[in-house]
């Protein structure tokens, strides 16, 4: 296919994919459960955090994860203190525990007493052309209270070379104004244009076999070069392709 060819297949594909259906499937619908910004922020990001092996047992977690919340996030972790601590004591997600999840809640708090929000804490260090290194100054205002370092590696560095999937997925949900119905949206403060595609096994493996991708690694470096290619095919939303690439790969087989 020419440049022109593969924008037109890739375009259909996101028509295909990019719509409610979608949601049935995908780990999305725990924060589609919500509508206040903060609930839908706070359970966006908890979920996107355990997003990583069966899609099922996430969103089976996720559901269990809001339930143990009492179905109101931004409630629960504004008033959330130790007392509530033995109360998440059996939630487990692969290596994310209980005392991962104790953390991020009081990190969570802190961000929000403290920092204005999730959303102001990564629009006052987007970059010019990415957000990788809001990602980055995140990590470090998130971690600013003490906490086990085992803990750490649930949450991404670009700067580290990581491809960071879980939370350009995150931010893809909260930032891309998506009238079909998936994406949120609701943070107004960030251009889509700055997104990067959450770059996965599968997603990864489409966008080698279409040339948008020649880097064997799923890294950070691999990112820039996929995100460098999507933004020649749509500089104000290339993170749309996301759907395109996913979809292909998990539902097609391609």
């Amino acid at each position: 296919m020419n440049k022109n060819e593969l924008k037109s297949f890739l375009d259909e594909k996101v028509r295909m994919y990019n719509n409610p259906n979608f949601i049935e499937t995908d780990p999305i619908q725990i924060p589609h459960l919500f509508s206040k910004k903060e609930d839908i922020e706070i359970a966006g990001f908890l979920v996107a955090t355990i997003a990583w092996g069966n899609r099922k047992s996430i969103i089976n977690n996720g559901q269990r994860l809001m339930e143990m919340m009492e179905g109101a996030p931004f409630d629960f972790v504004m008033n959330f203190s130790e007392k509530e601590a033995a109360s998440l004591s059996t939630f487990v997600h692969r290596t994310f525990n209980s005392y991962d999840l104790v953390y991020f809640l009081r990190a969570l708090q802190n961000i929000y007493r403290n920092h204005g929000g999730l959303e102001r804490v990564f629009a006052k260090n987007a970059g010019a052309d990415s957000m990788q290194a809001a990602i980055h100054h995140f990590k470090k205002t998130f971690f600013e209270l003490p906490h086990a370092t085992r803990t750490e590696k649930h949450v991404s560095d670009p700067l580290k070379n990581s491809a960071a999937k879980r939370i350009n997925m995150f931010l893809r949900w909260m930032v891309r104004r998506d009238t079909a119905g998936v994406d949120f949206g609701i943070w107004k403060s960030i251009p889509p244009a700055l997104l990067s595609c959450p770059l996965d096994v599968h997603s990864g493996n489409v966008a080698r076999k279409l040339k948008l991708l020649t880097r064997k690694q799923n890294d950070a470096k691999s990112l820039l070069e996929l995100d460098t290619n999507l933004r020649k095919m749509d500089a104000a939303d290339p993170v749309k392709y996301d759907f395109a690439l996913f979809g292909l790969g998990v539902f097609e087989g391609f």
